[in-house]
């Protein structure tokens, strides 16, 4: 007769040690290195150039990082290479498309195996039964398209977010060029209050000299000293305004508002004739980042609601097991090893129709958001336009007819009032005009600055890239 007993010891000890050394082995340690990304989305969303044409850093570098070097005189285009190096709004996009791409091989891969074991307690050390346990190892697969599909909506997120990096570095070129039209401003002006307080200083020096001799009343001297108080009240303006534009300057170059910058340039960028308009809104919409994003989201949103229709089909589970419970006869030993399948049944309809409908609505409300962007961009664009040209013919008006005519109205008004020919609140007022029109006449150069930059944003980079320049 055959005997069932047997040590129930390395039984249970078979039991607890083979699950425990499998999980032992798939656990990563803290310590071990990443594994590297899948060659299939690796190219998506890779940072475009700039707006300077260069490709910026990955990580922006803040105040670890030396001071930069400009020089003598502070130019335009090394305070936009500070502001993408530096400026820690570049850092914190770039994170953004990293942690974007970390989704790809979260969405696609398989679910980790599924390791179970049984025994029968009351079959360990019995007289009449073998030790029974069962041993099971499956793994789900989903229905074919569904991690494919998955992956393509984390690509496409993954390069909207590489888009939206490019955008934030077009947004901080138009900050700097901005920034740097104020301090262009604020240091022009204080020259122009400098030339007038001097200007005013010789009036004065003439009307004492009139006083002197009878020709004049005590009153043109007051006058004169006036005015001077009226400039050096303005003149603590523009020291507060230039101050103001350091501070912006230096938080884009994430450097401490305080630091000291050299003068900025004399000469501005070079006017070169603008292309047409038309151009310029075709220009924008084929290479808008914002616009590139949207439609990446859009895509995205696509592949999310195929997803959401593939749920209506079955996932797959595979399993293979060992059952020792097979002992009623010693000819049953060779059905102890299984292999079998599970299949979910998909019959909840109300849950993936609503994840169906949800996608879908998501994807129409997307593709309207394209839409409407397009047409702001058109917008944008034409308003930009306009304002750049008023602004190039304003500053050919100045530097060709008005400011020549107030000079030369300046130099009449003194030299007839040193003959006695003008009175000198004639003098005082062609002065203030001169300081006043010169005033306007920087402003519209910054105006001109400012309205490039905004254009260059809105067709989505510089204009020497663009069609006929």
């Amino acid at each position: 007769m055959r005997s069932f007993r047997k040590s129930p010891a390395p039984l249970v000890i078979a039991l607890v040690a083979c699950p425990a050394a499998i999980l032992a082995g798939c656990a990563r340690p803290p310590g071990a290195a990443r594994p590297e990304r899948t060659p299939s989305h690796a190219a998506a969303a890779e940072p475009a150039p700039d707006a300077g044409g260069q490709v910026g850093p990955a990580a922006s570098a803040t105040g670890g990082e030396t001071a930069p070097a400009f020089g003598r005189v502070l130019r335009p285009d090394a305070v936009v290479a500070a502001v993408l190096a530096r400026n820690p709004t570049v850092a914190e996009m770039a994170a953004a498309v990293q942690k974007a791409r970390a989704r790809y091989p979260q969405v696609t891969s398989l679910d980790d195996p599924m390791l179970a074991s049984w025994v029968a307690p009351g079959s360990l050390g019995s007289d009449k039964v073998n030790d029974s346990v069962r041993f099971e190892l499956s793994q789900k697969f989903p229905f074919p398209g569904k991690r494919t599909l998955r992956g393509e909506a984390a690509e496409a997120e993954a390069s909207a977010a590489g888009f939206d990096l490019e955008g934030t570095r077009l947004e901080l070129v138009e900050s700097a060029r901005a920034a740097y039209a104020d301090y262009y401003l604020a240091v022009r002006a204080l020259e122009v209050n400098a030339d007038g307080r001097r200007l005013l200083r010789e009036f004065r020096q003439n009307a004492e000299a009139r006083y002197k001799t009878g020709q004049t009343p005590q009153q043109d001297i007051l006058q004169a000293e006036v005015e001077l108080g009226r400039q050096g009240e303005q003149r603590l303006v523009l020291e507060r305004a230039r101050a103001v534009a350091v501070a912006r300057l230096n938080t884009l170059m994430s450097l401490p508002p305080e630091a000291p910058l050299p003068p900025p340039a004399e000469a501005a960028r070079r006017r070169a004739a603008l292309p047409g308009v038309r151009e310029l809104r075709e220009l924008a919409l084929a290479r808008r980042p914002d616009l590139h994003a949207l439609a990446a989201r859009v895509a995205a949103d696509a592949a999310t609601l195929a997803a959401a229709e593939r749920e209506y089909y079955p996932d797959v589970e595979v399993m293979t097991a060992y059952d020792s419970f097979w002992q009623s006869a010693d000819d049953q030993e060779r059905l102890r090893p299984q292999v079998g399948v599970r299949v979910n049944l998909p019959i909840q309809l109300g849950r993936r129709q609503g994840a169906a409908a949800e996608a879908a609505a998501q994807l129409f409300q997307r593709r309207a958001a394209l839409a409407r962007q397009q047409n702001q961009v058109a917008l944008e664009v034409q308003e930009a336009y306009a304002e750049v040209r008023e602004s190039e013919q304003a500053v050919r008006l100045y530097a060709g007819q008005i400011l020549p005519a107030a000079r030369e109205s300046v130099k009449s008004a003194q030299a007839g009032y040193v003959t006695g020919g003008i009175p000198f609140l004639t003098l005082i007022e062609a002065q203030r005009s001169l300081v006043e029109l010169r005033d306007r006449s920087y402003l519209a150069s910054a105006d001109y600055e400012r309205r490039l930059a905004a254009l260059e944003r809105a067709v989505g980079g510089p204009l020497e890239a663009a069609p006929g320049r």
